[in-house]
C-alpha cells in the first residue's frame, strides 16, 4: 500500500534502533516481549539471531540493527522483541524483531506521512513505507512485509521449522 492510498488516520508503534526512531503499523504487531534467551540456528544469515519459544511455537528472531547495517543489538533493560505478522506469499509468518526500546503508539494522519526519499537507484528503500515528523523528530515507518527479502523470510521460516 502506498502513502497516497491512505485516507484516514492510522496507529503506529514507535521504537528505537540506536538513535533513530522507527515505526510499524499496529495491525502487524502481535505483542511485545522482553529480550530473552534466543537459541542460535546454524547456517543462518547474521541478522537472524535465532529462535524463541513463544507458548510452544518456534518463532524466528531477526536483528533489525544488523539488517540495516548497524552494530548488533545488545541486551539492555529496555531491549525487547516485537512479535509481528508478515506475509510470505499466501501465508502469514510470525516473526520477532529486536528493538533497543519500544516508545509509544501514535496516531498519524495521512498528511503527516511523506513517501520515502529517493536516494538514487542503487539503494533499496522499498521497505520504507514513509517518513513522518512527530514531536520534532523524524520517524521512519517500515513496511515489515518488505524489510526482509523473500529468500530471507524463507530461510527464517525454514530455520524455525527445523528448530521445532
Amino acid at each position: 500500500m502506498s502513502v497516497a492510498a491512505i485516507n484516514e488516520s492510522a496507529q503506529y508503534l514507535t521504537f528505537r534502533l540506536g538513535e533513530e526512531t522507527f515505526a510499524l503499523d499496529v495491525g502487524k504487531v502481535r505483542e511485545i516481549l522482553d529480550f530473552t534467551v534466543v537459541t542460535k540456528v546454524p547456517q543462518t544469515p547474521p541478522f537472524m539471531r535465532g529462535v524463541i519459544n513463544l507458548r510452544g511455537s518456534v518463532v524466528p528472531v531477526m536483528d533489525l540493527r544488523t539488517k540495516f547495517g548497524m552494530t548488533e543489538t545488545v541486551k539492555t533493560v529496555d531491549s525487547c522483541v516485537i512479535v509481528v505478522e508478515m506475509k510470505l506469499e499466501d501465508d502469514l509468518l510470525v516473526m520477532g524483531v529486536l528493538a533497543d526500546a519500544v516508545q509509544e503508539v501514535i496516531d498519524m494522519a495521512p498528511e503527516q506521512i511523506e513517501p520515502p526519499p529517493r536516494i538514487g537507484s542503487k539503494l533499496n528503500t522499498e521497505f520504507i513505507f514513509g517518513m513522518a515528523k512527530h514531536d520534532q523528530q523524524f520517524i521512519i515507518i517500515l513496511d515489515i512485509d518488505r524489510v526482509f527479502a523473500g529468500e530471507e523470510v524463507a530461510v527464517a521460516a525454514q530455520a524455525s521449522q527445523q528448530a521445532a
